[in-house]
């Protein structure tokens, strides 16, 4: 595979986890800890992109204790900034001047429906010029949101 021409689907990564609008900033901290990431997708109940949050925003936000962050919403973390996406076959160049135009670590991959296909991160981007791209196009339905479910523990109270 030549990098010149590369696409997005090539070198996305295809597994992700993501995290509801509505979460807080709190509860997107753990799953990038428990999964791993440094990029969360931030998608609605209709699997739309609003955006994607990523470690640096979130602590940038964080103020107080986790208090004070489980009651903040991410959404307010993503609105108003720019967040480019690609196609699927959009070359790599033009996914890598898009991550320096907009001092971005992720770009997300939307297919033709609007619908997240994938991520491609500056880590994607570095292993494709360093010719490690083992991943398989694939079929576009292997995309797995993933979703850790966390039920927060009430405080034990003594009598």
């Amino acid at each position: 595979m030549s990098v010149e021409t590369t696409t997005a689907s090539e070198v996305m990564t295809r597994t992700l986890v993501t995290v509801e609008p509505e979460e807080s900033p709190l509860m997107a901290w753990e799953l990038m800890w428990r999964a791993g990431v440094h990029h969360l997708p931030v998608v609605d109940a209709c699997c739309r992109l609003v955006g994607v949050l990523g470690r640096e925003d979130v602590a940038a936000h964080w103020s107080g204790g986790p208090a004070e962050q489980s009651q903040a919403v991410v959404r307010t973390l993503v609105q108003g900034r720019r967040c480019p996406r690609v196609a699927p076959d959009a070359p790599l160049s033009e996914v890598a001047a898009l991550m320096v135009d907009a001092d971005c670590g992720a770009v997300p991959v939307l297919g033709p429906d609007d619908v997240l296909r994938g991520l491609v991160t500056t880590t994607d981007v570095l292993m494709a010029l360093a010719g490690r791209t083992a991943r398989p196009a694939g079929d576009p339905a292997d995309v797995k949101g993933g979703l850790f479910h966390l039920e927060p523990v009430p405080p034990v109270t003594c009598p």
